[in-house]
């Protein structure tokens, strides 16, 4: 079975958002799920200027071999940035040849330190999803205030995001 590749979709040192990826792989691999984590702050600096327009680096080629290719499952951990998502994920999704995304499935959660939870950028990121043909799991979660809720390990506090955490990648295993 392949396993599930989580996306910190966010290129910021030391972000929530990565904290949370943390967290749904803890929660992946007490299930027995095999994961992996993908934090897009590793991606290669020649990204921008060679592998979005066609002139595949080694090093991007690594990535999508070990986190795109053989995946069937992604779970996509966004922070908001400027009302939709952080702009180093499009420069991934847009990197990476479209057909290695059909017919795959996608969960999505959505960060902020603010009131909404990225509600709008996991909107935009599902009509990009749906564009490449990627299936995406209903239950996407808005995780409002995130660096209230998150402890100095990056454990969730508060047991009701965790109940809800736990749910949602239950349904998207069953997905």
């Amino acid at each position: 079975m392949p396993s599930i590749t989580i996306i910190s979709a966010t290129n910021r040192p030391d972000s929530n958002t990565e904290k949370v990826a943390n967290y749904y792989y803890a929660l992946l691999k007490k299930k027995g799920i095999e994961a992996k984590i993908l934090s897009l702050k590793n991606l290669p600096e020649s990204v921008l200027h060679s592998d979005l327009y066609g002139k595949r680096s080694e090093e991007f080629q690594q990535i999508i071999d070990e986190f795109v290719i053989h995946q069937e499952k992604f779970i996509f951990i966004a922070p908001e940035y400027n009302g939709s998502f952080a702009g180093v994920l499009k420069v991934f999704l847009d990197a990476v040849p479209p057909r290695l995304w059909t017919d795959n499935k996608a969960c999505l959660t959505g960060v902020s330190t603010g009131r909404a939870g990225n509600l709008r950028g996991m909107e935009h990121l599902t009509n990009i999803l749906n564009y490449l043909k990627v299936n995406v799991y209903h239950n996407k979660l808005p995780i409002s205030g995130v660096d209230t809720l998150l402890n100095s390990s990056g454990i969730f506090i508060d047991v009701e995001t965790q109940k809800v955490i736990e749910m949602q990648v239950d349904g998207f295993l069953r997905f």
